[in-house]
This record gives C-alpha cells, structure tokens and sequence, in this order.
C-alpha cells in the first residue's frame, strides 16, 4: 500500500509564498523508481496539472500559469517531494495533490497517475 501525504496548505495573502511537502512511503513503495506531480482543483474546476518532477530528478515540468513562480523538487533520500510557491495569486487558491505515476516519461495528465494523496487547501486572498 502507497500513502501519499501532503502538508503546507493554509492562508495566505496575494504576493505570499507556501511550500508543500508530500511524504511518501509504502512496503513496496520504491520511490525512485516514480515521478511525482503536484495537481490541483479549484471548486467547480476540473483538476489540473501543476508541475512534475522525473523519477531521477532530472526533469521538470510546470503548467503555464506557474511557470517562474513555482518550484518543484524531491529529496529522495528522505521520499519527499516539495512544491515552493512564489508570488502566490487569488486564482492559484486550491486544494492541492500530491501524485505518483511510474511512466518512463514525465507526464502531465492526471489519468496516468497510479497514487495520489488526499489534498491539501491553499487561500490566496486579494
């Protein structure tokens, strides 16, 4: 069984920073061998890609809207994946997901992720 948990959310004003943590672990749960992305989904909104890292933490991948305020990392020796949000906006508020996906390559639709956690809230208010 994989557990993905994620933590860091909470309230922040516009032109703050966060930074999410996910902690994964599992029996079997080889964490290398995984990408790891950050989704998100806005009420109403369907979930959407936020930014990825490769299993080797080789590559990166951000959507549009984040690109140049968020950073995404992993920390493989302690099974972490992190999300550094910078200059944080009102319509980046969501609740945040951490997900795994064992793909050769990196991917950005949320279909192929075989793991996800179970969220956590980020308010940016105006």
């Amino acid at each position: 069984q994989v557990q993905l948990v994620e933590s860091g959310g909470g309230l922040v004003q516009a032109g703050g920073s966060l930074r999410l943590s996910c902690a994964a672990s599992g029996r079997t749960f080889i964490f290398s061998r995984y990408n790891m992305g950050w989704f998100r989904q806005a009420p109403g909104k369907e979930r959407e890609f936020v930014a990825g890292i490769s299993w080797g933490g080789g590559g990166t991948n951000y959507a549009d809207s984040v690109k140049g305020r968020f950073t995404i990392s992993r920390d493989s020796t302690k099974n972490m994946v992190y999300l550094q949000m910078n200059s944080l906006k009102p319509e980046d508020t969501a609740v945040y997901y951490c997900a795994a996906d064992s793909s050769w390559v990196l991917q950005m639709s949320h279909d192929v992720y075989n793991y996800w956690g179970q969220g956590t809230q980020v308010t940016v208010s105006s």
